[in-house]
């Protein structure tokens, strides 16, 4: 186990070779830190040597919960075979009231009614975040503390994020964190929700003024990918589902843009309570196209 500059990393050696290699994300600085795994690979010829890594991460990393945001839908059955829970990311969404949509493909559109008192203020740089008085919940799972969103948010070198403080009207301290990436496709635009530090339970609070953001960026819809906040929770605040095998289209490969929708797959060791949000295990990242 090595950790530099942040980077981390497990190897398997065999016979003074490196056969196998897990790289993953901490969630926060804690002794039991609540880990992403990002980046796993094995060699071939060393039979086993991937999953015997897999298996021992949780005592390797002394982690509390591990898990994988993008994992294949045909490996869903290794990773059950050691132990772990798997499951599909669900997909939410929300039009903007259009006549025609150039991004979205929806056969029967559906805008469901936006709900929730809440107020979002913007948060533009880390002093603003420490100085709102946001505090993370500790028994959120996984709990990612102010450390973490300022290094992910603030921090990443090749995509910029607005971070909102989400509070009801007269209360001093927020009660949430949303953060949001508008992503300009061709003529559109795209308001992507990709992380919410919150309870589930308040999340309604956010449809009108998830609204409010959609008109001031002109985006033609909102998207969510999310493990954790059931659907008649985000229908509350107007999200329709893309439920497996839809027809309808919601691209998730934007610049450039990829006429079809995308399924994401998950696992963990700690299923209870657990939530996930695109930007989670590095997967808001931004695409590469092949030459």
């Amino acid at each position: 186990l090595k950790e530099d500059g942040g980077l981390r990393f497990a190897l398997a050696e065999e016979n003074g070779q490196i056969v196998a290699l897990a790289g993953y994300v901490a969630a926060n600085q804690r002794v039991k830190p609540d880990l992403w795994v990002s980046l796993w690979v094995a060699d071939k010829t060393a039979r086993g040597s991937g999953l015997a890594l897999m298996e021992g991460l949780p005592r390797l990393t002394g982690c509390k919960t591990l898990a994988c945001n993008n994992i294949r839908p045909e490996t869903r059955p290794f990773y059950e075979f050691l132990g772990y829970t798997t499951g599909r990311v669900g997909h939410f969404y929300r039009l903007a009231p259009k006549r025609r949509y150039k991004v979205a493909q929806v056969d029967n559109p559906v805008i469901l009614p936006a709900k929730g008192n809440a107020v979002l203020t913007k948060l533009p740089d880390e002093q603003k975040l420490v100085s709102s008085g946001f505090t993370p919940l500790e028994n959120h799972n996984p709990y990612k503390d102010t450390w973490y969103i300022r290094r992910r948010y603030y921090g990443f070198p090749r995509q910029s994020y607005d971070v909102y403080a989400a509070a009801l009207p007269g209360d001093a301290t927020p009660q949430a964190l949303l953060v949001t990436r508008t992503v300009p496709v061709e003529d559109a635009t795209v308001l992507r929700l990709v992380d919410y530090i919150g309870e589930a339970s308040f999340f309604p609070q956010l449809g009108t003024a998830i609204d409010k953001l959609m008109q001031e960026t002109g985006a033609e819809y909102a998207d969510l990918y999310c493990v954790g906040l059931p659907a008649p929770l985000l229908a509350q605040a107007g999200f329709t589902e893309r439920k497996e095998g839809s027809k309808d289209i919601i691209p998730n490969y934007l610049t450039p843009i990829l006429r079809e929708s995308t399924e994401y797959y998950y696992f963990t060791n700690q299923p209870k309570g657990f939530t996930l949000f695109k930007a989670d295990g590095d997967q808001d990242r931004p695409n590469i196209p092949m030459e």
